[in-house]
């Protein structure tokens, strides 16, 4: 993993929470536009802003919101599987979670189509956003075919059954989920989980390469915010940092 770029991703992702709480205006970094953000329907069909993507001279960025409306929280406990559409293989996937990613699916397509097709695209997203950016980077890896494509995620759960994940991780040459082990999120859903309504059991396994961080915030919230994830990281590279905090009040998230 890199560590100044899981910074920087990191600082990305806490706009995400920004847009969705200042309506629809956030951040960007130095040097970096807005090519447009997209909404997506949780549970009850309401369509919310779920991220952005910007582009730079130096590549794109795919960013997804995480947990923050009730819908939201209704969505993440919809843990029965389906099919994954995107893909032609058997992969199955957290159903809350693909609904989410197919209502905005079409949109987060028409704005990667107005970015430079040569350039490496980084997704990204933290919590409820890191399943749908996993979701997203198998999608475009297989059919979009971008030069280069980097996921790096946050505090992400369990997205799919072992197909979906053998699918991810053959397609997705480079994937970093940074996962805080006492963050209980990335402990979700169980790798088996039982439908209390059907008794049905789903198996659920993590996309590759976990980067294991460790701290303790005093509560389970505080362990899991992304704000407490970019504290962590930014203490193994303080200058790099304080250079990229040096913008714009609330460009950072808060430490």
């Amino acid at each position: 993993m890199d560590l100044r770029t899981a910074i920087f991703l990191a600082a990305v992702c806490s706009q995400t929470y920004v847009q969705y709480d200042n309506g629809g205006l956030f951040l960007t970094p130095e040097t970096y536009s807005l090519v447009g953000p997209f909404y997506a329907s949780s549970y009850a069909g309401k369509e919310e802003p779920f991220g952005f993507v910007l582009e730079s001279d130096r590549g794109v960025i795919l960013a997804f919101r995480g947990t923050v409306s009730p819908t939201d929280w209704i969505t993440d406990m919809i843990a029965q599987q389906t099919a994954f559409k995107p893909i032609s293989k058997n992969c199955m996937t957290h159903r809350g979670f693909t609904e989410v990613y197919m209502s905005a699916r079409d949109a987060i397509y028409k704005l990667l189509n107005q970015t430079s097709a040569d350039k490496p695209l980084f997704v990204t997203g933290h919590s409820l956003g890191g399943a749908l950016a996993t979701l997203a980077s198998l999608d475009i890896a297989v059919n979009r075919k971008p030069v280069s494509l980097i996921n790096y995620t946050f505090g992400a759960p369990r997205v799919g059954d072992p197909s979906f994940v053998r699918s991810y991780n053959a397609a997705v040459p480079i994937s970093f989920r940074v996962q805080n082990e006492f963050d209980v999120v990335p402990h979700l859903p169980p790798l088996v989980y039982t439908s209390p309504k059907t008794d049905k059991s789903y198996y659920y396994l993590h996309v590759k390469e976990e980067v294991k961080r460790s701290f303790r915030n005093g509560s389970v919230g505080s362990n899991h915010v992304i704000g407490s994830y970019f504290a962590d990281l930014a203490k193994d590279a303080p200058g790099f940092t304080a250079a990229i905090c040096s913008g714009p009040p609330g460009w950072c998230p808060l430490r």
